[in-house]
C-alpha cells in the first residue's frame, strides 16, 4: 500500500509543530519542509523514501502550518531548534533533508552538534557570501520595508511562487495547504528568516570547514532565485560532501521528485559512508 502524509501536531519547547511520520524502520530521517510550502511538499517522494527508512517530515517554526517563535526566525536558530525536534521525536542520529530555508539551518545544526547527524541533503538555500540570489528572493532579502509584501498578502504571493513550478502539479491538497500556510501575515513574519542571511551566512561560512557531516548537495541548473554557485560555494569549503546539479529548476523535490529521491535515497543506501570520518 502507498503509503501517504498524515499530518499531526505535537508539542515540542512550548510550540505546536506539525508534522507526518512513516513506517518504523531501522534507520531514521528528519525532513523539513522548503519555503513557501510545507511537509507536502514531500508527496511525491514520501513512498519512495519511506521503502527502507523511518520518515518525519516537520514544518519549521513559522514555515508551514508550524507556530513562530521570534528568536528563531534565523538559521543558527532554528538549526539549534532541529536538534531539539530530533531530540523530542526521539531520534539518534538522523539523516535529514533540508532543502532550501532548511539549508543554512541544518549546517549550523550539524556544526555546532558534531555528530548528532548521520548525514544531510540540502541545497536551492542561501549560503554563499557575499549573497548570491537573484529574482524574487534577492528582493525579499534586500527591501527597505516588507510592508509592500504585507499588504499583497501571503496566500497570493505563494501563489504566484508555486506557479513557476515547471513540471509538477501539486495535489489540490498540497496546494491549498502552501496557500492557507502563509495565508494573512504569515509570509510576511517568515521573511524574518532570509532577511537574517546577511548577517548570518558569514557565521556559517567560517563554521563550514570543520563540519565533519556527510552532506549531499542538490541544486537545480535552472534555479531562479538560488542559483547554483551557493551549493558550489558549499561544496568547495564542505571537507565531506557531493554535489548534484540536476536538470530543474527550484522546486527540484516536486519538479525532479524521481531524481530527487534517487539521488537521497542511494545516498543514504550507502553513499554517505565514503564521506564519514
Amino acid at each position: 500500500m502507498t503509503q501517504s502524509i498524515r499530518p499531526q501536531i505535537r508539542t515540542v519547547d512550548g510550540l505546536s509543530i506539525r508534522y507526518a511520520e512513516s513506517e518504523p524502520r531501522a534507520e531514521h530521517a528528519l525532513l523539513f519542509s522548503p519555503w513557501p510550502e510545507s511537509i507536502y511538499a514531500y508527496e511525491p517522494t514520501w513512498s519512495r523514501l519511506a521503502e527502507r527508512t523511518h520518515l518525519v517530515a516537520i514544518d519549521l517554526p513559522g514555515f508551514g502550518q508550524s507556530e513562530r517563535r521570534d528568536s528563531l526566525m534565523a538559521p543558527k536558530a532554528m538549526g539549534e531548534f532541529m536538534v531539539v525536534l530530533a531530540d523530542a521525536f526521539g531520534l539518534e542520529r538522523p539523516h535529514v533533508v533540508a532543502p532550501d530555508v532548511g539549508t543554512a539551518a541544518s549546517l549550523f545544526g550539524a556544526a555546532l552538534h558534531p555528530n548528532r547527524f548521520r548525514s544531510l541533503a540540502v541545497g536551492t538555500g542561501g549560503a554563499a557570501v557575499p549573497l548570491q540570489l537573484t529574482g524574487e528572493l534577492k528582493e525579499w532579502v534586500e527591501a527597505p520595508s516588507v510592508e509592500p509584501y504585507r499588504k499583497i498578502g501571503g496566500r497570493k504571493i505563494v501563489e504566484t511562487v508555486i506557479g513557476t513550478l515547471e513540471r509538477y502539479t501539486p495535489s489540490n491538497t498540497a496546494r491549498e495547504d502552501y496557500l492557507t500556510s502563509f495565508e494573512g501575515d504569515r509570509f510576511v513574519e517568515s521573511l524574518q528568516y532570509v532577511r537574517a542571511y546577511p548577517q548570518e551566512l558569514p557565521i556559517l561560512r567560517d563554521l563550514l570547514p570543520s563540519l565533519e557531516t556527510p552532506v549531499l548537495l542538490i541544486n537545480g541548473a535552472r534555479d531562479r532565485v538560488v542559483p547554483p554557485v551557493n551549493v558550489e560555494y558549499l561544496h568547495a569549503r564542505l571537507p565531506r560532501s557531493k554535489l548534484e546539479i540536476i536538470d530543474g529548476g527550484h522546486f527540484v523535490w516536486e519538479d525532479a521528485a524521481d531524481v530527487y529521491a534517487n539521488l537521497i535515497t542511494n545516498w543514504w543506501g550507502g553513499g554517505y559512508r565514503g564521506m564519514e570520518s
